[in-house]
């Protein structure tokens, strides 16, 4: 599956930056996100953007078998954008019905735990 992100230097390095602040058990922001990938750190533009590489990044993660990666990546709002949980559901990871605040919490607490453990963090 192609993506304009996936295989780029700047897909690498918001990868490794979520990454860390998995294993840290932070969340992060779109602001720190975008200057990574060339973005202004506010608009329309950058968040369509953050969430289209977000959507690429999780993508990734779901084949491996992992929690969706972006659920500790907010907006202005400290929230993940409402392509987190069109995807969540698209992945049926969400019910049609499902609580989008428990799902996000629950599964923000799982990618803690999987990177966490995976680095050896805690």
């Amino acid at each position: 599956m192609g993506g304009i992100y996936r295989n780029t230097r700047e897909y690498d390095l918001a990868y490794n930056l979520i990454i860390g602040a998995a294993a840290r058990r932070q969340i992060i922001r779109y602001t720190e996100l975008a200057p990574l990938v060339g973005l202004k750190r506010s608009g329309n533009h950058m968040g369509n953007e953050i969430g289209r590489l977000l959507r690429e990044i999780c993508e990734n993660e779901h084949r491996a078998g992992r929690p969706l990666l972006s659920s500790i990546v907010v907006n202005s709002s400290g929230k993940p954008g409402p392509g987190y949980f069109e995807y969540a559901r698209s992945l049926g990871k969400l019910p049609a019905d499902g609580d989008e605040k428990e799902f996000w919490e629950s599964e923000k607490e799982a990618v803690h735990t999987c990177w966490s453990a995976s680095l050896n963090l805690g």
